[in-house]
C-alpha cells in the first residue's frame, strides 16, 4: 500500500529553488503557473489528491526539474 504523501512548503527550500532557477520572480512566474495548471487538472476531475497542495507540488516540480522556463514534462 502506497503511503499518502503529505506536501509542506519548508521542502524543498526557497533558496534551493532560487538558485535552481534563477531568480525569484522566474520561480514565482513557474510555480504559479504550474500550481494554477495543477488546479486546472484537480477541478477538470484529474486524478489527484483529495485536496491537492497545488503550491507545494508545483515547487517540488520545478526543484525536480520537471517544470522549467518555457516547458512543462
Amino acid at each position: 500500500m502506497e503511503q499518502e504523501r503529505e506536501y509542506v512548503m519548508a521542502e524543498p527550500p526557497i533558496d534551493d529553488l532560487t538558485a535552481k532557477v534563477g531568480n525569484k520572480f522566474l520561480l514565482t512566474c513557474l510555480v504559479a503557473k504550474r500550481a494554477k495548471e495543477l488546479n486546472s487538472e484537480y477541478l477538470l476531475g484529474e486524478p489527484m489528491d483529495k485536496d491537492p497542495k497545488v503550491i507545494a507540488i508545483a515547487a517540488e516540480e520545478v526543484y525536480e526539474g520537471k517544470v522549467t522556463a518555457g516547458k512543462t514534462n
